[in-house]
């Protein structure tokens, strides 16, 4: 079966909204005392300006894209749903958020309690932006075969 292209990138931009909201509020309100220490810490602005708040929004349609691209392939052997958009968005949550925080938790740049809610929650946004972008995304039927 051929991969729809198209929903793929409609269902990715839908999951990467989703991980950028939620990254946002998360990281904007619930994290943001923490998010400022840390930042105070390492002696750079609390406050993010544009260029850097641009690249992690990419960085969050990159997420939902992949994710959704994931979703598209393992969807033939796992079946349409939302147990196989699950599956991709562990899959996705893992290069990109779990794996990418080893190396900062290993030179000690942020406290581990920030790492561990960040990565967690993490996993709560790529997988709740999988769910949903996976529901946008669509293959074209194939007529069954007539028979004689």
């Amino acid at each position: 079966m051929k991969i729809n292209c198209t929903r793929v990138i409609l269902g990715g931009l839908l999951a990467g909204l989703i991980v950028n909201i939620f990254e946002s509020l998360v990281g904007g309100l619930v994290l943001a005392d923490q998010w400022a220490a840390a930042m105070k810490a390492l002696n750079r602005p609390s406050q993010l300006g544009v260029v850097p708040n641009l690249a992690f929004w990419l960085w969050g349609f990159l997420i939902g894209v992949y994710a959704l691209w994931l979703y598209a392939i393992i969807r033939p052997r796992y079946g349409p749903g939302p147990k196989t958009a699950v599956i991709a968005g562990v899959a996705a949550w893992v290069p990109c958020s779990l794996l990418g925080m080893i190396p900062v938790a290993a030179m000690h740049l942020y406290r581990y309690r920030l790492i561990a809610a960040d990565v967690v929650l993490g996993l709560v946004a790529i997988v709740a932006g999988t769910v949903a972008g996976a529901w946008l995304y669509k293959e074209p039927e194939i007529p069954a075969a007539k028979s004689e």
